[in-house]
C-alpha cells in the first residue's frame, strides 16, 4: 500500500498564482489602481482572474488591451515598476492560500519531500507573499522567472527549481494550474499535475497534465500515484 513514506527524498515543485495561494482579488486590485491612474476604465473581476499567471508585463499588457489602450512600449518598464510597487503595497489584503494548502504542505514536509516554489512571478514578489500568508516555512527554495534561464514553460525553468533543492529529476512532480506549468513539466521530462480551481483561460482537462485534481487534498496521491507508477522521468504524454 502506496503512503507518504513514498515521497521521503522526492521533490514536488510547486506554481504559486492560483495552484497554492488564490492572489487574483490583490493583483486585480493592483492592475485596476493602474488604470485608474493612466485615465481607463476599471476591469471586471472575474475577466482579470483569467489574465493572472504570466508575469507582471503579461497582465498589464492584457489589462490594457482588455482597456483599450495597447501598452506603449516605450512606458512599459516604468509602469511594470510602478505595478509592482502597488501590488507590494497590497500584497496579501485579500489574498490567502486555497483550502488545504497548509495540512498538505504540513504532511509533505513531515514525510521528507523537498518542496520548491517554481513561479514566472518575480522570486522577491514570491518571497513577500508567501512571508504575509505564513508558507515561507514550508520551503526549501523559490525560483521566480527572474532566477531560472527562461521563465516556464521552457524546461530550464523547472529543471532550475529541482537543482536548487538538490533533487533528482527522476523523483520529482511539476504542481501548477496553468498550461504553462503543464508544458513546463513536459518540457522538463517530470510528471505534472493541474489543479482545477486555477487560473486558465483554457478547460484545464485539455492543458496535457497527467493528471487533474480539483482539491489541494488530493496533491499526495496525485504524487505518489506518479512516481510510483512512473519512476522514471516522463518524456510526453
Amino acid at each position: 500500500m502506496n503512503t507518504l513514506h513514498d515521497l521521503n527524498g522526492a521533490t514536488i515543485a510547486f506554481d504559486l498564482d492560483g495552484t497554492l495561494v488564490d492572489t487574483a482579488p490583490d493583483l486585480v486590485g493592483a492592475l485596476n489602481t493602474i488604470l485608474a491612474q493612466e485615465s481607463l476604465p476599471p476591469l471586471p473581476f472575474d475577466d482579470v482572474r483569467l489574465m493572472v499567471g504570466r508575469g507582471a508585463r503579461a497582465l498589464l499588457e492584457r489589462g490594457f488591451a482588455a482597456a483599450g489602450a495597447p501598452l506603449d512600449t516605450e512606458h512599459a518598464p516604468a509602469l511594470v515598476q510602478r505595478f509592482i510597487d502597488v501590488y507590494l503595497g497590497r500584497i496579501a489584503d485579500e489574498s490567502a492560500p486555497f483550502p488545504g494548502v497548509i495540512e498538505v504542505l504540513t504532511d509533505l514536509k513531515a514525510a521528507g519531500a523537498k518542496l520548491v516554489v517554481c513561479t514566472n512571478k518575480l522570486t522577491h514578489l514570491s518571497v513577500s507573499l508567501l512571508d504575509a500568508v505564513a508558507l515561507s516555512p514550508f520551503f526549501d527554495a523559490v525560483i521566480g522567472a527572474d532566477l531560472a534561464p527562461a521563465a516556464k514553460p521552457d524546461g530550464r525553468h523547472v529543471a532550475a527549481a529541482i537543482a536548487a533543492v538538490s533533487g533528482d529529476m527522476a523523483r520529482a512532480v511539476m504542481i501548477g494550474d496553468s498550461v504553462n506549468d503543464a508544458l513546463g513539466a513536459r518540457n522538463a521530462g517530470v510528471p505534472g499535475v493541474l489543479v482545477s480551481f486555477g487560473y486558465t483561460e483554457e478547460p484545464v482537462e485539455t492543458l496535457g497534465a497527467d493528471l487533474v485534481i480539483h482539491s489541494f487534498l488530493d496533491v499526495p496521491k496525485a504524487c505518489i500515484t506518479l512516481l510510483t507508477s512512473c519512476p522514471a522521468p516522463n518524456t510526453g504524454l
